[in-house]
């Protein structure tokens, strides 16, 4: 063996042992803390109990709505079968297959899942290969033997690998950043679904009530078309005069126009639910059908469970999260970093002995690299993501409050629509019994045709206001129910292994 390649040996089998040394000192570096952001959920105390939480008088406590529990054969969260309306049931479930807003959430979601296994691959070396081919004309070559101004080709073929290893908890916390935003996205879908579900509720609801006022008004128009016949009959007998016909005329024309506005706000409501379904109004139409679904009682949790409960909640307690770990990549900045790097692979100067053994090459080193001049950056930095964090926690406890005050707030109008409704329906009698004497009276000749009106366009009135209180009680009951969180929990958060897993 020539003395070249005894050296050559020496300083191959120096390095591989450098190269070892190496990773043997880091080795209880990576499975050191480093720079973990510790991080512990944001505190709100909640009230012990809702201060709206008495039972309503007079709720229908046989139709009671209770939050699904894991172990329940049916799907989770779909609260407005508690309505028991064939036609809503229909509708919700093609809101969740065909929502666009839906659809723009899940995909975020799903574009947050996938981050989150980006950021993962930071945790591995990186490898790569490639094989080139090389053409060059140089005046010396004494190792390979080239003559002056000849040309040569080189082949080569290396495999290469960098890894930078985790001292200091930047990959850690970049995943953990991640997850937390992923996990905040998950939130923010299923806040989206809720609202969606909920807004079609209530539109279907408010939509049933116009159905309801145009089948009153229908009748409404009938009786007052009979009336103008009775008006014209005693005219011709001389037991009235022109003016009552022509008011009975004009009560007859304002009730129909009354109804075609019912008519244009009907199809308003349709036009929303189409689009909540996904559709165009075009090729969508619910039929006629007045109001005829029963107010749940809807019995709220505690109102500690409502930090568990609500989608939104968790979306902005996990921004929190976010925040905080972001916090972690920017110190992480201020410690060296430390890259591992090795090569190997075969070069020569012909193609028919490339891959053998003696045209092997190879190396290996680490390197440390150190900032030590940036201008402030990194300290900004730092202060950037903890004033993020500031924003995110006041956030959180401003979500919260919201969040309470919609509870309270329908609590409220479930226990006072209750009393109205028993009112308003109290007003609707004695105003027809009012109508119905005022009709008995003008026919007989006692009391003009104005009486008539007047007490027609009272109990008009007062019947539309009944239904409108009655389309109130089923939509509180839906917002209600959204202000809980519609059966939602925190459990249902994908896990950090979950969403390291997703595939698509």
């Amino acid at each position: 063996m020539s003395t070249s390649e005894t050296r050559l040996g020496y300083r191959s089998r120096r390095a591989a042992r450098d190269l070892a040394l190496t990773l043997l000192l880091a080795l209880p570096l990576f499975t050191t803390t480093g720079c973990l952001a510790p991080y512990k959920t944001p505190q709100f105390q909640a009230p012990p109990a809702y201060k709206e939480e008495a039972a309503p008088a007079g709720a229908a406590a046989a139709v009671q709505w209770t939050p699904a529990k894991p172990a329940d054969a049916r799907a989770r969260g779909e609260w407005w079968t508690v309505f028991n309306d064939q036609e809503l049931d229909t509708l919700e479930q093609q809101v969740s297959v065909s929502n666009q807003s839906i659809g723009l959430a899940a995909e975020n979601y799903a574009a947050a899942s996938a981050v989150v296994r980006e950021a993962r691959s930071q945790y591995f070396p990186v490898g790569s290969i490639g094989a080139s081919v090389t053409n060059a004309r140089v005046s010396v070559v004494p190792a390979v033997n080239v003559q002056s101004g000849t040309t040569y080709t080189e082949y080569t073929l290396p495999l290469e690998a960098t890894w930078e290893p985790d001292l200091w908890s930047r990959v850690r916390n970049n995943v953990h950043a991640a997850t937390f935003s992923a996990q905040s996205d998950a939130a923010t879908l299923e806040n989206v679904r809720l609202a969606i579900h909920a807004q079609l509720a209530i539109d279907y609801f408010l939509l049933e009530g116009q159905d309801s006022i145009a089948g009153v008004l229908d009748t409404v128009i009938a009786d007052d078309d009979v009336t103008l016949r009775i008006s014209i009959g005693l005219l011709h007998s001389g037991l009235t005069t022109d003016e009552a016909v022509s008011a009975a005329e004009a009560q007859l024309h304002a009730t129909e126009a009354q109804r075609e506005n019912v008519r244009l706000v009907r199809a308003q409501y349709e036009h929303a639910i189409a689009m909540l379904v996904g559709k165009t109004p075009a090729e969508f139409s619910i039929p006629f059908h007045p109001l005829d679904s029963v107010v749940p009682g809807v019995p709220p949790s505690l109102p500690a469970d409502l930090l568990q409960r609500r989608p939104d909640i968790a979306a902005a307690e996990r921004a929190v999260a976010q925040a905080n770990a972001e916090m972690g990549v920017a110190h992480a900045a201020f410690f060296p970093d430390l890259t591992l790097s090795g090569a190997f692979g075969f070069t020569g100067l012909s193609a028919s002995d490339w891959l053998t053994w003696p045209e092997r090459m190879w190396a290996a080193g680490p390197s440390l690299a150190q900032t030590v001049l940036d201008g402030g950056l990194r300290r900004a930095t730092v202060q950037e993501y903890r004033s993020r964090y500031e924003a995110g926690l006041a956030n959180y406890r401003q979500t919260v409050l919201g969040a309470f005050q919609q509870v309270e707030d329908n609590l409220a109008a479930t226990r006072i629509l209750v009393q109205q409704r028993t009112q308003q329906e109290t007003a609707v009698a004695a105003a027809t019994r009012t109508l119905k004497e005022a009709q008995v009276r003008y026919e007989a000749g006692l009391d003009p045709y104005l009486n008539v009106v007047q007490a027609e366009q009272t109990l008009l009135s007062y019947q539309e206001t009944a239904i409108t209180v009655r389309s109130q009680q089923l939509t509180t009951a839906v917002q209600l129910i959204q202000s809980l969180g519609g059966g939602w929990d925190i459990s249902e958060l994908p896990s950090p292994k979950a969403l390291a897993q997703t595939l698509r």
